[in-house]
């Protein structure tokens, strides 16, 4: 949407109607239908938009029905005097990576769209034999979100399982497993039966997938499956599992980095793999 202008005439007489002279609740009707980012480049076009920008409710329109809990979990359960805070602030608080279970979880909105992500450490699942490092090693990394990835040298039985409780807000959220790639020449066996994923949540929906990790050298996202959450107001525990038990043959060079929970409209966005 592009800026409009307009000058007075010249001469006597009245002038015309000038972009600043529109009444602000009309303004604020408009921004309501625009994007934050498009809201924000707006509120520069004039005072009166700028002060319609700021208005509660504009940005109570873009913030999901559940960002009073949302905003509690940000700020760690300190929730005096969130209501005083003008909900241009609430969102943009949300909009921030905002940290949960002692670091290893974090939740935010996108900016554009207003949907709620979510990333989970390595550290947060269970991981079978991590405690032995003959077979795994948290290792850094300044490509993970988190610093850190788990690193497989070699196992026979692969199992990744994990889960989530949250009360993510009413929508299409996507699921993702991330695998990443630490050195190829220790990459082997997983060519030869494929990596199986499991999603299943609390109200029961499952989805079921599976891949043959075959491009040593990239980052790899890998869609499980999606679900839907029919209320905002409750609870929904997400488990999922990457799996490869097949005692046939040893695997091992691959990273597990985070598992990430993501409005299914940003997955139409980005590619599902990122090469590095």
């Amino acid at each position: 949407m592009g800026g409009v202008t307009s000058s007075s005439a010249g001469g006597g007489g009245g002038g015309e109607t000038a972009l600043g002279d529109l009444p602000e609740s009309c303004v604020a009707e408009v921004l309501r239908r625009l994007d934050p980012p498009e809201i924000c480049r707006m509120a520069r076009l004039s005072r009166t938009f700028r002060g319609a920008a700021s208005g509660d409710g504009v940005w109570e329109a873009k913030l999901p029905r559940n960002y009073a809990r949302l905003l509690a979990v940000a700020a760690d359960g300190e929730a005096a005097a969130l209501e005083a805070i003008p909900k241009k602030e609430v969102y943009a608080r949300l909009c921030r990576r905002n940290r949960l279970d002692g670091g290893t979880k974090e939740f935010w909105l996108d900016k554009g769209g207003g949907g709620v992500c979510m990333t989970i450490s390595s550290r947060a699942l269970s991981i079978t034999g991590i405690d032995d490092r003959r077979y795994w090693n948290f290792i850094p990394n300044d490509e993970s979100r988190f610093h850190a990835v788990a690193y497989l040298s070699q196992i026979w039985w692969f199992e990744v399982r994990g889960e989530v409780e949250f009360c993510f807000p009413e929508g299409r959220p996507l699921k993702r497993l991330g695998r990443r790639v630490y050195s190829s020449e220790h990459i082997h066996g997983w060519d030869i039966k494929p990596v199986r994923f499991q999603l299943s949540t609390s109200d029961g929906q499952q989805a079921q997938s599976k891949c043959y990790l075959t491009d040593p050298g990239v980052w790899i996202n890998h869609h499980v499956g999606d679900f839907v959450v029919k209320s905002s107001n409750e609870l929904v525990k997400i488990q999922f599992a990457m799996v490869q038990i097949d005692c046939t043959h040893t695997k091992g060079g691959l990273c597990v980095d985070s598992v990430a929970v993501k409005p299914q409209y940003l997955a139409k966005k980005k590619a599902s793999r990122i090469y590095v």
